[in-house]
């Protein structure tokens, strides 16, 4: 909040000093101007909050707010007004824009698929992870790694420093013992392969940029080959071809459309009180 302060108003507001208007009392008013996912309104207000005003009305996060609804109204100085204005303003829209396309997703897949997870990926822009994964649970979702410390996902990046795909399959079991409480997850990109790591025992195929006709079929092979086998699609899915992806018969979405796209659009109003 520091940050996000510094860095709009980092020596006083200089319009608001010149017209001399700072210590006239007023209102702020945040409202949605579309079907928005609230987000991250209790960080904007506690940013509102450090510039001197005093929160009149706060909507949680993961509200699903209809058009012209306020989710944040704030009190205070003028001066205090306009400080927080911008920074809370970009930061609501960015994490509410997150929220609302996830939210999209969600209803997409669990249109034909209601068991589907829609999981979220780590490719946020750098510095915005907080509010990101946030934005992610505020609109249903999940995330699907947090970072590299905490889940087991073996790439074939990861097996071109391995004497091929055999090596990874033998050292299957040592990785099980060695993370007894991950579930070991191997990215694929044909039907083959999905085979091979569901028999060699891997707990999630991860299969990438398959269409979801090929995918469909992928699905039916590694429940035969291993029914306990969690198979999640990634790469390319997108509100548009989501319920495609979920009707395939996958366990997970892996995506990272959320993330990109539009803020949402949300009107501020300010007014003089007294």
């Amino acid at each position: 909040i520091d940050r996000f302060l510094q860095e709009d108003v980092p020596y006083g507001d200089l319009t608001t000093i010149l017209l001399g208007i700072g210590a006239r009392a007023g209102r702020m008013v945040f409202s949605t101007r579309h079907e928005t996912v609230a987000c991250c309104t209790e960080e904007a207000a506690r940013l509102l909050e450090r510039v001197g005003c005093h929160i009149e009305l706060l909507e949680p996060s993961g509200t699903l707010l209809a058009a012209e609804c306020p989710l944040l109204e704030v009190t205070g100085r003028a001066d205090s007004l306009h400080m927080g204005w911008k920074a809370a303003l970009n930061l609501l829209e960015a994490a509410s824009g997150i929220a609302t396309r996830m939210r999209t997703l969600v209803q997409e897949a669990r249109a034909v698929a209601p068991g589907v997870e829609v999981v979220a990926t780590r490719k946020v822009f750098p510095g915005t992870k907080s509010v990101a994964t946030k934005a992610v649970y505020a609109g249903g979702g999940l995330p699907h790694r947090l970072g590299l410390s905490e889940s087991v996902l073996v790439f074939a990046q990861h097996v071109a420093f391995l004497d091929g795909e055999e090596e990874l399959w033998i050292r299957l079991h040592d990785l099980k013992k060695q993370a007894r409480e991950k579930k070991i997850a191997v990215e694929v990109t044909d039907r083959a392969a999905a085979v091979r790591a569901a028999a060699a025992g891997v707990d999630i195929v991860q299969v990438d940029k398959m269409a979801p006709e090929e995918l469909r079929n992928l699905v039916q092979a590694v429940r035969e080959a291993s029914p306990a086998t969690i198979v999640a699609a990634a790469g390319g899915i997108n509100e548009s071809n989501a319920r495609a992806y979920a009707a395939t018969g996958v366990d997970l979405l892996v995506t990272s459309a959320m993330y990109w796209g539009k803020p949402a659009d949300i009107a501020v109003r300010m007014e003089a009180m007294g």
